[in-house]
């Protein structure tokens, strides 16, 4: 029998190291979640699952435990660049039908583009398996509006994580997770 997810958390963080790799564990910590084994899944929504807050989440799991999510990681070691890591969450209004989780890593975005990217990405793949076709060519507010009106699509939102490149040869880190809880 298989694991189906009842509750999710959405989070974020960032890190700063010397190596790569704590970089990377830095901001898994940031995010509260680097006493986790992560186990990386695609992006799917389950039905009638429910987010709830990051603290509820956690309290649910324990040290060591395989943990499934969706993770963006980005990483620079580049002066002054940009990095983001965004997770877009979009939900049906018929929780009995799965919806979409998307990941989205950039560099030269604000958080509110990234974001604004991975929501509009998670509702365009949720709305393909749901019959709303909306041109893709619209602007994400338009593109949300019709959505909400054509009342397939309960709610979109994103969790996203930003960052600017320390110098020195300092890695930075970016990561925003969708972590399932059961």
């Amino acid at each position: 029998m298989g694991f189906t997810p009842s509750e999710m958390f959405l989070t974020r963080g960032v890190g700063y190291h010397t190596e790569k790799l704590a970089s990377l564990e830095e901001a898994l910590r940031n995010a509260g979640i680097a006493r986790f084994n992560l186990s990386k899944v695609s992006s799917i929504f389950p039905p009638h699952c429910k987010i709830v807050s990051r603290k509820k989440g956690l309290e649910k799991l324990e040290s060591g435990q395989v943990v499934h999510c969706v993770l963006s990681v980005n990483q620079t070691a580049e002066n002054r660049r940009l990095i983001t890591s965004s997770i877009g969450v979009a939900i049906p209004a018929d929780r009995n039908t799965y919806g979409y989780l998307s990941e989205h890593e950039g560099f030269g975005q604000t958080e509110a583009q990234a974001g604004e990217y991975a929501e509009d990405l998670a509702a365009s793949m949720l709305g393909t398996i749901l019959g709303v076709q909306i041109d893709p060519d619209l602007a994400w507010d338009e593109r949300r509006e019709l959505w909400k009106i054509s009342g397939k699509i309960y709610r979109t939102r994103d969790m996203t994580q930003s960052a600017i490149g320390k110098s020195n040869g300092i890695w930075t880190t970016t990561v925003a997770a969708a972590v399932f809880v059961s």
